[in-house]
């Protein structure tokens, strides 16, 4: 059983950062794949990030160049450094990993406005 809890989100004008935390509960975080998931009012919901147990990462299109995924084995957290936000960024942020189960956060919401 994987339980994992999104912070992090909240408020902020164009050009502004957030960073966003996911904190897992369980044994062997560091031998998953964790990933950073995103919903849009009214569209489906789309992969941001990953990052895999060896550190490598990836990333979609439109984040690229603007937010960064990382992991702390020891905490058992992964974070997602969310800079030069855009209206569009605007969503649901939902924390993933699969262990043979999907595993998904209850969501943060980050919200990108004047």
């Amino acid at each position: 059983q994987v339980q994992l809890m999104e912070s992090g989100g909240g408020l902020v004008q164009p050009g502004g950062s957030l960073r966003l935390s996911c904190a897992a509960s369980g044994s062997f975080f560091s031998s998953y794949t964790m990933a950073w998931y995103r919903q849009a009012p009214g569209k489906q919901r789309e992969l941001v990030a990953v990052i895999v147990s060896d550190g490598s990462t990836s990333y979609a299109d439109s984040v690229k160049g603007r937010f960064t995924i990382s992991r702390d084995n020891a905490k058992k957290t992964v974070y997602l450094q969310m800079n030069s936000l855009k209206p569009e960024d605007t969503a649901v942020y939902y924390c993933h990993t699969n262990r043979g189960l999907s595993y998904w956060g209850q969501g943060t919401q980050v919200t990108v406005s004047s």
